[in-house]
């Protein structure tokens, strides 16, 4: 077996393999391998771990005479065409357990930041010392408000478990599947009704810009947006317009349209939360998602396939 590791990952799950794998991963001063090298690379190998926020140009698949599986190294697989991989019988998995709770636990924070006006306050504090304890700095609670929860996945349901815990009550919407416990409602509904809207879709072409100008002008004037999911699932335009009219009261965003590049508009406004796409960004998730990777590989070989996405 032979398996490039195309980005810097933890190496403990692979430490331990036969004798006769090869695993290759970038030199240690190396974040990852540029597409050129990952041509040269690729043909020689079996299997192939890639990494959420490289894309994976259908040019590597092509030298890849002897790939059986793509191992995506996060939930979202938008880095790679899918459909392109299996023309060339090539399956790709993700790895969605590993990555579940650390961005649930990500948009939890986001909600307090920018409901509490946590990160506007520490850019102040800096800045104004003494004076800032002279104002009125009021920010909002989230008990009691309403949590609307845009794709009810394993992601969505997780944080409606912690939402819950804070008191909020908990609403949904889904293109395929009812959740027990919690009630669906309509996505008109839901960004009328919340005072958070979280967003947890895949970015697909139809869910791309899923949140424009029109569904921003649906949602309460004291709401707050977050986003853990993908950039592009908003229209981050319309997003900066919406935040400096105060046609929302505030978002809290760990993922942009072009990334790494946000909206400059962004930058100037104090209502808007941003971090650069932290969401499974904790030591012990990454050893998670490393492990699950190599199992998704493990498997394949061993005739029971997991988490395939094509």
């Amino acid at each position: 077996m032979k398996i490039l590791i195309a980005h810097q990952i933890p190496r403990s799950p692979f430490v331990n393999m036969p004798a006769d794998w090869t695993i290759t991963f970038p030199e240690e001063d190396k974040i990852r391998f540029s597409t050129e090298e990952l041509v040269e690379l690729i043909p020689t190998y079996e299997a192939f771990v890639s990494f959420f926020t490289d894309p994976v140009p259908n040019a590597v698949i092509d030298a890849a005479k002897k790939l059986k599986i793509i191992s995506n190294f996060g939930a979202g697989y938008n880095n790679i065409d899918v459909a392109y991989a299996r023309s060339k019988n090539i399956a790709v998995t993700n790895t969605p357990k590993s990555v579940c709770n650390p961005t649930a636990e990500h948009a939890m924070a986001l909600m307090l930041a920018v409901s509490r006006r946590i990160g506007e306050m520490n850019i102040k504090i800096r800045l104004q010392k003494e004076a800032l304890w002279k104002t009125n700095l009021l920010g909002h609670t989230l008990e009691g408000k309403t949590l609307g929860i845009i794709g009810m996945g394993r992601i969505g349901q997780n944080l409606a478990k912690k939402a819950e815990a804070f008191g909020m009550r908990i609403i949904y919407c889904n293109r395929f599947t009812d959740v027990p416990g919690y009630k669906r409602v309509s996505m008109e509904t839901l960004l009328s009704e919340a005072d958070v809207v979280s967003v947890h879709v895949p970015l697909t072409s139809e869910n791309t810009k899923l949140i424009g100008a029109g569904e921003l002008q649906t949602m309460k004037a004291s709401a707050y947006l977050i986003n853990t999911s993908r950039g592009a699932v908003i229209d981050e335009e319309a997003l900066a317009v919406a935040l400096e009219t105060g046609q929302i009261a505030g978002a809290g965003l760990d993922v942009f349209e072009n990334e790494p590049t946000v909206n400059e508009k962004l930058y100037k406004l104090s209502n808007v939360v941003l971090v650069p796409h932290l969401g499974t960004a904790t030591v012990e998730t990454r050893e998670g998602t490393s492990s699950e990777a190599l199992s998704n590989i493990i498997n394949f070989f061993a005739g029971s396939p997991t988490n395939v996405v094509n």
